[in-house]
Protein backbone atom coordinates (compact mmCIF):
# COMPACT_ATOMS: atom_id res chain seq x y z
CA UNK A 1 0.00 0.00 0.00
CA UNK A 2 1.32 3.65 -0.77
CA UNK A 3 1.61 6.08 1.71
CA UNK A 4 -0.92 8.70 0.23
CA UNK A 5 -3.19 4.71 0.17
CA UNK A 6 -2.37 4.64 3.99
CA UNK A 7 -3.00 8.12 4.52
CA UNK A 8 -7.03 7.46 3.26
CA UNK A 9 -7.17 4.42 5.16
CA UNK A 10 -6.84 6.72 8.09
CA UNK A 11 -8.68 9.37 6.86
CA UNK A 12 -11.81 8.98 5.24
CA UNK A 13 -12.03 12.96 4.78
CA UNK A 14 -8.72 13.11 3.31
CA UNK A 15 -9.58 10.42 1.08
CA UNK A 16 -12.76 11.96 -0.08
CA UNK A 17 -11.80 15.21 -0.84
CA UNK A 18 -8.65 13.85 -2.76
CA UNK A 19 -9.98 11.20 -4.95
CA UNK A 20 -13.61 12.25 -4.77
CA UNK A 21 -13.48 16.07 -4.38
CA UNK A 22 -15.80 15.80 -2.58
CA UNK A 23 -15.30 18.65 0.47
CA UNK A 24 -16.79 18.17 3.67
CA UNK A 25 -18.70 20.45 5.50
CA UNK A 26 -17.61 20.29 9.24
CA UNK A 27 -20.73 17.89 10.30
CA UNK A 28 -20.05 15.73 7.53
CA UNK A 29 -16.12 15.47 8.25
CA UNK A 30 -17.61 14.51 11.94
CA UNK A 31 -19.96 11.60 10.26
CA UNK A 32 -17.24 10.22 7.99
CA UNK A 33 -14.50 10.09 10.92
CA UNK A 34 -16.74 9.23 13.77
CA UNK A 35 -15.69 6.03 15.38
CA UNK A 36 -19.36 5.19 17.36
CA UNK A 37 -21.28 2.28 16.21
CA UNK A 38 -24.48 3.77 16.57
CA UNK A 39 -25.05 7.22 14.15
CA UNK A 40 -28.57 9.12 14.10
CA UNK A 41 -27.75 11.88 11.44
CA UNK A 42 -31.55 14.40 11.75
CA UNK A 43 -30.39 16.16 9.27
CA UNK A 44 -32.65 19.19 7.03
CA UNK A 45 -33.41 18.00 3.39
CA UNK A 46 -30.67 18.33 1.11
CA UNK A 47 -27.96 19.18 3.43
CA UNK A 48 -25.90 16.46 1.98
CA UNK A 49 -26.55 13.34 4.03
CA UNK A 50 -27.26 10.80 1.65
CA UNK A 51 -23.95 12.16 -0.22
CA UNK A 52 -21.93 11.57 2.82
CA UNK A 53 -23.17 8.24 3.87
CA UNK A 54 -22.28 6.76 0.77
CA UNK A 55 -19.04 7.83 0.59
CA UNK A 56 -18.58 6.24 3.93
CA UNK A 57 -20.04 2.98 2.60
CA UNK A 58 -17.37 3.17 -0.72
CA UNK A 59 -14.46 4.22 2.05
CA UNK A 60 -15.24 1.32 3.70
CA UNK A 61 -15.93 -1.22 1.22
CA UNK A 62 -12.44 -0.16 -0.18
CA UNK A 63 -10.97 0.05 3.25
CA UNK A 64 -11.84 -2.81 4.81
CA UNK A 65 -11.82 -6.06 2.89
CA UNK A 66 -14.41 -8.58 3.02
CA UNK A 67 -17.12 -6.15 4.68
CA UNK A 68 -20.77 -6.65 3.70
CA UNK A 69 -22.33 -2.95 3.56
CA UNK A 70 -26.45 -2.89 3.29
CA UNK A 71 -28.68 0.01 2.70
CA UNK A 72 -32.01 0.27 3.45
CA UNK A 73 -34.76 2.33 2.79
CA UNK A 74 -38.73 2.69 2.81
CA UNK A 75 -38.83 0.94 -0.91
CA UNK A 76 -36.03 -0.35 -3.23
CA UNK A 77 -36.25 3.15 -5.08
CA UNK A 78 -34.95 5.07 -2.35
CA UNK A 79 -32.49 2.18 -1.59
CA UNK A 80 -31.11 2.47 -5.13
CA UNK A 81 -31.14 6.03 -4.98
CA UNK A 82 -28.26 5.82 -2.15
CA UNK A 83 -26.62 2.90 -4.00
CA UNK A 84 -26.16 5.08 -7.35
CA UNK A 85 -24.57 7.49 -5.17
CA UNK A 86 -21.59 4.98 -4.21
CA UNK A 87 -21.50 3.29 -7.99
CA UNK A 88 -21.02 7.06 -9.01
CA UNK A 89 -18.25 7.43 -7.13
CA UNK A 90 -16.38 4.88 -8.54
CA UNK A 91 -16.11 6.93 -12.18
CA UNK A 92 -14.05 9.64 -9.90
CA UNK A 93 -11.43 6.89 -8.50
CA UNK A 94 -8.18 6.78 -10.49
CA UNK A 95 -7.68 3.72 -10.90
CA UNK A 96 -11.53 2.67 -11.10
CA UNK A 97 -11.63 -0.61 -8.66
CA UNK A 98 -12.14 -3.29 -10.41
CA UNK A 99 -15.57 -5.21 -9.44
CA UNK A 100 -16.34 -8.77 -9.81
CA UNK A 101 -20.00 -8.16 -9.45
CA UNK A 102 -21.49 -5.26 -10.86
CA UNK A 103 -26.09 -5.22 -10.98
CA UNK A 104 -28.58 -3.02 -10.40
CA UNK A 105 -28.76 -3.91 -6.78
CA UNK A 106 -25.19 -5.04 -5.78
CA UNK A 107 -21.50 -4.84 -6.15
CA UNK A 108 -18.81 -6.71 -4.91
CA UNK A 109 -15.04 -5.43 -5.18
CA UNK A 110 -11.92 -7.50 -5.60
CA UNK A 111 -11.18 -7.49 -1.99
CA UNK A 112 -14.66 -9.29 -1.02
CA UNK A 113 -16.25 -6.44 0.35
CA UNK A 114 -20.00 -6.29 -0.93
CA UNK A 115 -22.60 -3.31 -0.77
CA UNK A 116 -26.37 -4.35 -1.25
CA UNK A 117 -29.30 -2.34 -2.12
CA UNK A 118 -32.81 -3.68 -0.22
CA UNK A 119 -35.97 -3.03 -0.16
CA UNK A 120 -37.61 -1.93 3.16
CA UNK A 121 -39.41 -5.15 4.50
CA UNK A 122 -38.18 -7.10 7.19
CA UNK A 123 -38.53 -10.36 5.21
CA UNK A 124 -35.64 -9.34 2.94
CA UNK A 125 -33.32 -8.16 5.49
CA UNK A 126 -33.53 -11.19 7.81
CA UNK A 127 -31.04 -13.42 4.80
CA UNK A 128 -28.07 -11.26 5.43
CA UNK A 129 -25.58 -11.36 8.76
CA UNK A 130 -23.07 -9.71 10.06
CA UNK A 131 -22.38 -6.69 8.16
CA UNK A 132 -19.49 -4.15 9.02
CA UNK A 133 -22.22 -1.23 7.91
CA UNK A 134 -25.78 -0.83 7.71
CA UNK A 135 -26.95 2.16 6.55
CA UNK A 136 -31.27 2.61 7.03
CA UNK A 137 -32.23 6.13 4.53
CA UNK A 138 -35.42 7.77 5.31
CA UNK A 139 -35.49 5.74 8.71
CA UNK A 140 -38.34 7.72 10.04
CA UNK A 141 -40.11 5.97 7.37
CA UNK A 142 -39.30 2.63 7.76
CA UNK A 143 -40.86 0.29 9.28
CA UNK A 144 -39.97 -0.41 13.13
CA UNK A 145 -40.07 -4.05 11.37
CA UNK A 146 -37.23 -3.53 9.93
CA UNK A 147 -34.97 -1.83 12.36
CA UNK A 148 -35.86 -5.17 14.93
CA UNK A 149 -34.56 -7.23 12.50
CA UNK A 150 -31.78 -5.43 11.35
CA UNK A 151 -30.31 -5.08 15.23
CA UNK A 152 -29.65 -8.36 16.11
CA UNK A 153 -27.45 -8.66 12.29
CA UNK A 154 -24.88 -6.47 14.28
CA UNK A 155 -24.38 -8.90 17.33
CA UNK A 156 -21.17 -10.97 16.23
CA UNK A 157 -19.76 -8.66 13.77
CA UNK A 158 -20.42 -5.76 16.33
CA UNK A 159 -21.24 -3.52 12.76
CA UNK A 160 -22.19 0.08 12.65
CA UNK A 161 -25.61 1.28 12.18
CA UNK A 162 -26.63 5.09 10.86
CA UNK A 163 -30.15 5.83 10.63
CA UNK A 164 -30.58 8.98 8.36
CA UNK A 165 -33.71 10.99 7.96
CA UNK A 166 -36.02 13.86 8.89
CA UNK A 167 -38.31 13.62 11.29
CA UNK A 168 -42.15 11.90 10.68
CA UNK A 169 -43.97 12.96 13.94
CA UNK A 170 -43.30 11.65 17.41
CA UNK A 171 -43.59 7.94 16.33
CA UNK A 172 -41.22 4.94 15.22
CA UNK A 173 -37.72 4.08 16.22
CA UNK A 174 -36.22 6.87 14.85
CA UNK A 175 -37.97 9.25 16.94
CA UNK A 176 -37.70 6.86 19.78
CA UNK A 177 -33.63 6.24 19.30
CA UNK A 178 -33.21 10.16 19.44
CA UNK A 179 -35.29 10.97 22.28
CA UNK A 180 -34.81 7.66 24.67
CA UNK A 181 -31.81 5.98 23.02
CA UNK A 182 -29.36 6.56 25.58
CA UNK A 183 -25.52 7.89 25.32
CA UNK A 184 -24.42 5.05 22.80
CA UNK A 185 -25.90 7.20 19.84
CA UNK A 186 -24.12 9.94 18.63
CA UNK A 187 -26.65 12.59 17.29
CA UNK A 188 -26.03 14.68 14.59
CA UNK A 189 -28.68 17.24 13.63
CA UNK A 190 -28.47 19.81 10.87
CA UNK A 191 -30.67 22.37 10.07
CA UNK A 192 -31.25 23.93 6.69
CA UNK A 193 -30.13 27.34 7.88
CA UNK A 194 -26.45 26.01 8.74
CA UNK A 195 -26.35 24.19 5.13
CA UNK A 196 -24.48 26.65 2.90
CA UNK A 197 -25.96 25.73 -0.05
CA UNK A 198 -29.62 26.81 0.82
CA UNK A 199 -30.88 30.24 1.01
CA UNK A 200 -32.69 32.17 2.93
CA UNK A 201 -34.70 33.05 -0.07
CA UNK A 202 -35.73 29.35 -0.28
CA UNK A 203 -36.53 28.21 3.05
CA UNK A 204 -38.97 31.51 3.09
CA UNK A 205 -40.41 30.26 -0.27
CA UNK A 206 -40.98 26.60 0.96
CA UNK A 207 -42.16 27.85 4.62
CA UNK A 208 -45.07 29.51 2.55
CA UNK A 209 -45.68 26.30 0.17
CA UNK A 210 -45.36 23.82 2.89
CA UNK A 211 -46.89 25.14 5.93
CA UNK A 212 -45.52 25.24 9.58
CA UNK A 213 -46.05 22.06 9.80
CA UNK A 214 -43.99 20.32 7.49
CA UNK A 215 -41.67 22.92 7.52
CA UNK A 216 -40.53 22.64 10.82
CA UNK A 217 -39.44 18.79 9.80
CA UNK A 218 -38.22 18.98 6.87
CA UNK A 219 -35.80 21.69 6.99
CA UNK A 220 -35.47 21.83 10.81
CA UNK A 221 -35.36 18.71 12.24
CA UNK A 222 -38.02 18.96 14.70
CA UNK A 223 -40.03 16.03 16.05
CA UNK A 224 -44.19 17.79 15.57
CA UNK A 225 -46.95 16.05 16.76
CA UNK A 226 -48.42 14.30 13.54
CA UNK A 227 -51.79 16.15 12.22
CA UNK A 228 -53.96 12.77 13.31
CA UNK A 229 -52.93 12.79 16.78
CA UNK A 230 -55.65 12.56 19.17
CA UNK A 231 -53.52 13.22 22.13
CA UNK A 232 -50.39 15.23 22.90
CA UNK A 233 -47.30 12.92 22.97
CA UNK A 234 -45.78 14.23 26.51
CA UNK A 235 -49.65 14.26 27.35
CA UNK A 236 -49.46 10.45 26.76
CA UNK A 237 -46.09 10.16 28.38
CA UNK A 238 -47.49 12.06 31.91
CA UNK A 239 -50.27 9.94 31.77
CA UNK A 240 -47.93 6.46 32.75
CA UNK A 241 -47.08 5.17 35.52
CA UNK A 242 -45.42 2.23 36.94
CA UNK A 243 -46.66 2.77 40.13
CA UNK A 244 -50.35 1.75 38.97
CA UNK A 245 -51.44 -1.86 40.13
CA UNK A 246 -53.28 -4.01 37.42
CA UNK A 247 -56.91 -3.86 38.50
CA UNK A 248 -58.27 -7.55 39.20
CA UNK A 249 -61.82 -7.66 37.70
CA UNK A 250 -62.37 -10.79 39.20
CA UNK A 251 -63.00 -12.41 35.24
CA UNK A 252 -61.51 -15.69 35.18
CA UNK A 253 -61.44 -17.35 31.54
CA UNK A 254 -62.83 -20.44 31.29
CA UNK A 255 -59.92 -22.97 30.92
Amino acid sequence: MSLSQAAYALDPVTWAEKTLGFKADPWQAEVLRADSKRLLLNCSRQSGKSTTTAALALWTGLFQPGSLILVVSPSLRQSLELFRKLTDNLDKLDPEPALVEDNKLSCQFENSSRVVALPGHETTIRGFSAPCLVIEDEASRCEDEIYSAIRPMLAVSNGRLILLSTPHGKRGHFFEAWQNGGTEWHRIRITADQCPRITADFLQEERRALGDWLYRQEYFGEFVETVDQLFHYDEVMEAISSDVKVLDLGIRKPW
